[in-house]
């Protein structure tokens, strides 16, 4: 269902909002992690989210001295606090993988959604997954389409071959083959293999009518 979640560990510049906490980036970047992480705790304790997520996501790869889950769970809760979708999805995989005690499936579907809420593609992916499976959310396919369609838009391959699926199907949305070949032919040219297969079987199809 959802990529590790140290792969949530970002460092993109063009979010930074502080000269310390670029340092910091740089720092990382260099394989400085003492620097990094003595720039990221400066940037937190200004109460920048962005500096509270990524000593969060140091906590949680191990990469300082004294490192936490329990350290970045509180990290997190501070950014997300102010609304940050990277903090809140993190926090829902914290739970989801059992990293604040059992896992949870109702409060980590609960994060995905506000993560999904304020813009983030992988939250809306997960919270898609929720409803889709039932497991957290009571199953309901048309919030399922609303999300993954949501997680395609930003780019996820899974997301777009499912939503292509979906409107094929008339699975949660009224059928549209249009739509359904559009989103196989974006899935397609991003590399999903049994979307080039679905796209060229419904173009057959309408040449064969």
């Amino acid at each position: 269902m959802k990529t590790p979640l140290i792969a949530a560990l970002l460092f993109a510049a063009s979010m930074v909002q502080a000269a310390g906490l670029s340092d910091a980036l740089s720092a990382y970047d260099e394989g400085d992690l003492k620097a990094a992480a003595q720039g990221f705790a400066e940037s937190a304790k200004r109460g920048e989210a962005l500096g509270q997520f990524n000593l969060a996501m140091m906590n949680l790869r191990r990469e300082l001295a004294g490192a936490s889950d329990a350290r970045a769970w509180q990290l997190l809760q501070r950014a997300a606090a102010q609304n940050l979708a990277l903090a809140e999805n993190a926090l829902g995989e914290m739970i989801e993988q059992g990293r604040r005690g059992k896992p949870d499936p109702k409060a980590a579907c609960g994060w995905f959604e506000r993560a999904a809420e304020h813009g983030n593609g992988d939250g809306a992916l997960a919270t898609a997954t929720c409803y889709y499976l039932g497991r957290g959310r009571a199953q309901d396919m048309r919030q399922a389409h609303r999300w993954y369609l949501e997680a395609a838009k930003a780019g996820d391959v899974g997301a777009q071959y499912l939503i292509a699926s979906m409107f094929e199907t008339g699975l949660g949305i009224e059928a549209d083959g249009r739509l359904a070949r559009y989103w196989y032919d974006v899935a397609a040219r991003n590399g999903d293999v049994a979307a080039k297969a679905k796209l060229k079987a419904m173009q057959d199809a309408d040449a064969a009518t």
